[in-house]
């Protein structure tokens, strides 16, 4: 325990918000962050692509991509998870979730969907013309 990471929150309540999408909108990624990743972050296991990393500070920026469908990845983008370590106050600073956009608008409206993928209500027609372009290209 003594070795043990403590996690906090850029912005804990815009953070929260967008993790509670991904846990209506993306179980399995949810899951993972819950369940493997923050346990490993409080461990000192870090995972996820170094971004930025400055060694006289003790501070590493890191994104972390957690489990996404495939067509929702095609039409609204990986789910990132943005974190910084500051290793020497043995803290793990959680930035953001991205996709920003589609996140923010699942967690202020119920989202609809088409074919399986998460439609915006914002810009439903431009959802909806990249999934049907997809399944073309697919077939």
């Amino acid at each position: 325990m003594k070795n043990s990471f403590v996690i906090e929150y850029l912005n804990e309540n815009d953070f929260r918000k967008k993790e509670r999408a991904v846990k209506k909108y993306n179980m399995l990624a949810y899951k993972k962050l819950a369940f493997d990743y923050y346990p490993s972050f409080r461990d000192g296991i870090f995972k996820g692509v170094v971004v930025a990393k400055n060694t006289k500070d003790g501070i590493t920026k890191y994104e972390l991509k957690l489990p996404t469908d495939r067509m929702f990845a095609k039409v609204h983008g990986e789910v990132v998870l943005h974190y910084t370590v500051y290793d020497n106050q043995k803290l793990v600073m959680l930035d953001n979730l991205t996709p920003e956009d589609i996140l923010n608008e699942g967690h202020q409206k119920e989202l609809s969907t088409y074919k399986g993928v998460m439609v915006s209500k914002s810009h439903a027609d431009r959802d909806m013309f990249k999934i049907n372009l997809i399944n073309m290209l697919n077939k």
